[in-house]
């Protein structure tokens, strides 16, 4: 009994999270409530305030979250060599990497907007990792010769600030073009023109 009841709580206090998420993704943290949160999760408030103390302590949960979250996901990408030379940094972008991890529904993508740009702790946190992957990766290509150096801080941030800006205005860009850049078919759209726009320039090939 008591492995079930603990089973339970975890599920519960997991869920709470989730949906605290999904509605502070939405309509952004301050135009939540606790009972908003608690009517999505099927639960009381006071199981809500029980697990996480206070709305307060649930924002910092679903933040601690989406870091751990998005940590595993760029550890993913890097894999050991077949040639044994070591860990290196899979190129492709970080969007591809996150639908194929997420799914295109998943709402830690719009929780990242947020994240990004607000002033907390846990977005400057976010972005620094996210940044050190786009270094560590932009570094591989060069030594294997895929890609010029430059000025790699620089470069770096280009070709992240490029992923994110799609996550991020990933609604105003589908009424632009008329498909979501992060369905698979607005993925492969968007794929190959970024990719020929950074082998070929503007001037393109087709």
């Amino acid at each position: 009994m008591l492995n079930v009841r603990s089973q339970s709580d975890r599920t519960a206090k997991a869920t709470i999270r989730d949906e605290a998420m999904r509605l502070f993704a939405a309509r952004g943290a301050d135009a939540v409530t606790v009972r908003q949160i608690a009517a999505a999760a099927s639960v009381s408030p006071a199981l809500v305030m029980q697990h996480y103390g206070s709305k307060d302590g649930l924002l910092a949960a679903v933040d601690d979250h989406v870091i751990d979250e998005f940590t595993a996901l760029l550890d993913a990408i890097v894999v050991r060599s077949p040639g044994g030379a070591g860990e290196q940094p899979l190129s492709g972008s970080l969007i591809e990497i996150a639908v194929d991890a997420l799914g295109a529904e998943s709402p830690l993508p719009a929780y990242l907007t947020r994240m990004l740009t607000g002033t907390s702790e846990a977005g400057r946190l976010l972005f620094e990792r996210l940044y050190e992957l786009a270094q560590g990766t932009l570094d591989a290509l060069v030594e294997r010769g895929a890609a010029a150096g430059g000025d790699r801080r620089v470069r770096a941030a280009v070709l992240l600030t490029n992923d994110l800006a799609v996550m991020m205005l990933r609604h105003r860009i589908a009424d632009a073009i008329g498909i979501d850049p992060l369905s698979r078919a607005g993925l492969a759209a968007w794929s190959r023109e970024v990719d020929d726009i950074y082998h070929n320039g503007l001037r393109g090939s087709h």
